[in-house]
């Protein structure tokens, strides 16, 4: 393991468990963001630089923006929530089952037996990346950029406080 890695585990594991434990939820999103930046350091670490600018671009640029957005539209922190019984019980229940997912997870990675033989991948440019999404796969982007387009203008509609309607005089 090397000290670069090190460094980025820190800094992506310490702001996402800040950005859980925080109850400001603005707080909460920008340390968010650190840790997504993390990952991207991480891919880069890892020599895909593609990956890490995708991971700038939408997760930092993008979904950063989406949670910033939505977190000021409702204008609530964690301190005017409250957590009931039933509630606690659920995050209980749903703790328990991570931890039965990993552990399936977990036994199928060790109980399988890898080939040593070394495997090669292909080459994989960003020109042919663009090429792939802009080819064969450019209606489902199309689509992609319709459906979040209709999803920021449906959390801005429902987001939008109630004009009271006109009284009409006769």
């Amino acid at each position: 393991m090397t000290f670069t890695f090190l460094i980025l585990a820190v800094i992506i594991l310490g702001s996402a468990l800040a950005a859980a434990l925080r109850p400001n939820l603005i707080h909460c999103a920008l340390l968010l963001v650190v840790s997504w930046l993390g990952v991207a350091g991480f891919y880069l670490w890892a020599g895909a630089e593609f990956v890490a600018f995708a991971q700038v671009l939408v997760y930092v640029g993008a979904l950063s923006m989406v949670v910033l957005f939505a977190v000021l539209l409702t204008r609530q922190s964690r301190a005017e929530l409250r957590v009931d019984a039933p509630e606690t019980r659920r995050a209980v229940w749903a703790v328990i089952a991570g931890v039965a997912v990993s552990g399936v997870i977990g036994t199928a990675v060790f109980a399988t037996k890898w080939d040593s033989a070394p495997v090669t991948a292909p080459e994989i440019t960003v020109r042919g990346i663009g090429l792939e999404l802009m080819g064969a796969h450019a209606a489902a982007l199309l689509l992609l950029g319709v459906l979040l387009t209709a999803a920021l203008l449906g959390a801005v509609v429902l987001a939008a406080p109630d004009r009271p309607e006109k009284e009409e005089k006769s």
